[in-house]
């Protein structure tokens, strides 16, 4: 929105007008304005909230502290949205087709998760919003961005080309000169580190584009759904799915700036995305809405995110991912989201074949997601395989040594760029 209006007021000789044409300035404000944003807004909405009785319902498990989280007001997720749209909205190109597609996610998912805490909260339903609603929503979030990704011609890539000596090894990467459509994608421990997901629908003869349409929207459908449920797993510890996203999100920001810097695209081998820059604008705006957050939802929590925030950050970090063409990183730097799911599903596959053979149900994990693994006490009266820690980690120490971990993945995540 201000972008237009500095670019007007540079032509005009305006001093300092020409700052705002470069992307590092840009970030740093939208850093800055989201931090501002959370925190000045943050006290108020919480307020407010706590005025509806707008509190968080919580069932014993026999965890520590737990119980003394009851009534702490929930949908807090509306704090990081507003902290995210507004220097969005002011300081990016909104004529950027990648900067629509990470709107059009916050917002719908930010609409999906507030339908589910509402019912929650107002209706009293614990389940939410059914599963099904919630399938179709994403879904029909899989189709917009698997089908713009496909289908718009702003949506291109500089291909990375190596060149390559009699001895085999390769003496430079050129970036090609010219902007095509392509279904490529980044694929990391690979020499020829590029995968095309047309090789999905090789088989399919003449129908090859058809198919390979079919397939990469059926991987973005996946991708989003499972990544914001990760998200989801993951917010059950005062300042986890925040301050975990949050360094996704820088190393996101780093991955969009590097593919949009030819220079820098060149030296990691890797394709060139025109426009993707705005994203780095994007990244930063995240970042500072979740760190902004984190002042009201660190040890002792203030607030919740709910549904309203941890899907929407999850589904932000997916459709990110798809746009930058780092997708199949997800596994890599999202590890912590990816642990969380994994637990879960483990669990409860153990468990019902435990149940089926023996009669009784046993478990892997003392309790699911894995988070709460470490705060319940290992002893004989849990049938479950890791008993240890047998002692219970403090939920601040516990949060922190996660993030450490997320910290470590990110930094995993920009090596294997240049890990062949």
């Amino acid at each position: 929105m201000l972008y237009d209006l500095f670019a007007y007021l540079d032509r005009m000789d305006f001093p300092g007008a020409g700052m705002f044409k470069y992307i590092s300035f840009r970030s740093g404000l939208a850093i800055v304005f989201a931090l501002f944003l959370s925190t000045l807004t943050g006290r108020r909405i919480i307020n407010r909230l706590q005025r509806m009785q707008i509190g968080e319902t919580v069932r014993n498990l026999g965890i520590e502290g737990q119980m003394s989280k009851k009534g702490t007001p929930t949908m807090g997720g509306i704090i990081i949205i507003i902290s995210i749209l507004v220097p969005v909205l002011l300081f990016t190109r909104l004529n950027n087709v990648y900067i629509l597609l990470v709107l059009i996610t916050t917002v719908w998912l930010g609409v999906l998760g507030f339908a589910d805490d509402y019912i929650k909260v107002f209706k009293k339903d614990k389940e939410g919003l059914r599963g099904k609603f919630k399938i179709v929503a994403q879904v029909g979030l899989g189709l917009i961005v698997g089908m713009t990704l496909y289908l718009s011609p702003d949506t291109v890539i500089r291909e990375n080309r190596e060149v390559i000596n009699g001895d085999n090894v390769i003496e430079e990467v050129q970036i090609h000169p010219s902007e095509t459509k392509s279904t490529k994608t980044t694929i990391p421990f690979f020499k020829n580190n590029n995968f095309d997901y047309a090789w999905l629908g090789s088989w399919a003869g003449e129908w090859k584009e058809e198919a390979t349409w079919f397939f990469f929207v059926l991987i973005v459908i996946f991708i989003v759904t499972a990544v914001s449920n990760g998200a989801n797993l993951t917010d059950g510890l005062d300042g986890l799915a925040a301050g975990s996203s949050a360094i996704m999100g820088v190393a996101l920001g780093i991955l969009a700036y590097m593919s949009s810097h030819i220079e820098f695209a060149s030296f990691l081998n890797i394709m060139f995305l025109p426009g993707a820059e705005e994203l780095v604008v994007f990244a930063a705006a995240f970042i500072g809405a979740t760190i902004g957050f984190l002042w009201y939802n660190s040890y002792p929590a203030q607030v919740f995110m709910g549904d309203t925030g941890s899907l929407t950050l999850g589904g932000i970090i997916a459709v990110y991912a798809i746009i930058i063409r780092k997708e199949l990183l997800i596994p890599i730097f999202c590890g912590i989201f990816l642990i969380e799911e994994l637990s879960v599903l483990f669990q409860v596959i153990y468990f019902k074949y435990t149940k089926k053979k023996y009669g009784e149900g046993r478990r892997i994990f003392k309790m699911t997601p894995l988070h709460h693994h470490f705060q319940k006490a290992g002893h004989a009266g849990i049938q479950a395989l890791i008993q240890r820690p047998y002692n219970v980690v403090p939920e601040s120490k516990l949060v922190v040594r996660f993030w450490l971990i997320g910290i470590i993945l990110a930094v995993i995540t920009i090596v294997t760029l240049k890990i062949r």
